[in-house]
């Protein structure tokens, strides 16, 4: 009987697998920077030569970059090519907003679903800080570009909480593009008041059903909430077209009372 020789695998190699784990968990963020060389290398317990051949070689791979200043970042592999053209397109274009909600209502229903299975201890106490943070906003004076970085957040702990790391990272790599939506939504949905009560107890329903470990009524409170806000959006669309309808017409009258 033959037996194969075991080699121990290199300190660089554990390490480089221990980091790609958790950039895919999505512990270490994009953009985040890494502990400098030396903690780093106490952290791990290995030298630092060892340390800097496995930094060697996540950079080849592109998932670390060396930045002006020093020290060693997270490559964001998503964001770059998807999101940046899709913000501008929003900018450009409000109509591409019900896009977005298509979207978004594809990745948060799954996200939901899965939070309710999968979430541990540790996330449903993340996600009851961010729900404060909600009900905090509430008793304070509305900001739409405040509220809509809690609002994200809020969100994306639900996408952590589903401990799907593709589902993670897509959510994570287009957070600009989400918050810019929100950001977009909240300005004109706070035009009507009930809306804030609104949109917070659907929140609250999300929660709840994951807190419950009930994935289809999470599934369903997502998607309750993303409809609320689609319809509502589409209604101020109307109204709006209903009230440039009229002035036109106001101004028509006024030109020909004026002409004779």
């Amino acid at each position: 009987m033959q037996f194969e020789t075991i080699n121990p695998p290199k300190v660089a190699d554990v390490i480089v697998n221990q980091i790609e784990q958790l950039i895919l968990e999505g512990v270490l963020k994009p953009g985040e920077r890494l502990p400098p060389e030396r903690e780093l290398a106490q952290k791990f317990n290995v030298s630092r030569p060892s340390l800097r051949e496995a930094i060697t070689t996540l950079k080849s791979r592109g998932l670390l970059q060396s930045r002006r200043g020093g020290g060693s970042y997270v490559v964001d592999v998503i964001a770059p090519g998807l999101t940046n053209p899709l913000i501008e397109l929003l900018k450009n274009h409000p109509k591409a907003m019900f896009d977005v909600l298509e979207l978004r209502h594809a990745l948060e229903e799954v996200a939901a679903y899965f939070a309710a299975l999968r979430a541990t201890g540790a996330d449903r106490e993340i996600l009851q800080r961010r729900f404060a943070e909600l009900e905090a906003i509430q008793k304070g004076k509305h900001e739409p570009q405040h509220d809509a970085v809690v609002d994200a957040g809020f969100h994306l702990a639900i996408a952590d909480a589903s401990h799907n790391v593709a589902l993670i990272h897509v959510m994570r790599g287009l957070f600009d593009l989400l918050l810019s939506h929100i950001n977009r939504s909240l300005e004109r949905l706070y035009t009507r008041e009930d809306n804030y009560v609104i949109i917070h107890s659907q929140h609250q329903a999300v929660l709840e059903a994951v807190l419950k470990r009930d994935p289809e009524a999470a599934r369903q409170a997502a998607h309750v909430h993303l409809a609320f806000v689609e319809t509502t959006l589409r209604e101020l669309d109307e109204e709006a077209t209903r009230q440039t309808r009229a002035q036109r017409r106001l101004q028509d009258n006024v030109n020909i009372e004026t002409s004779t």
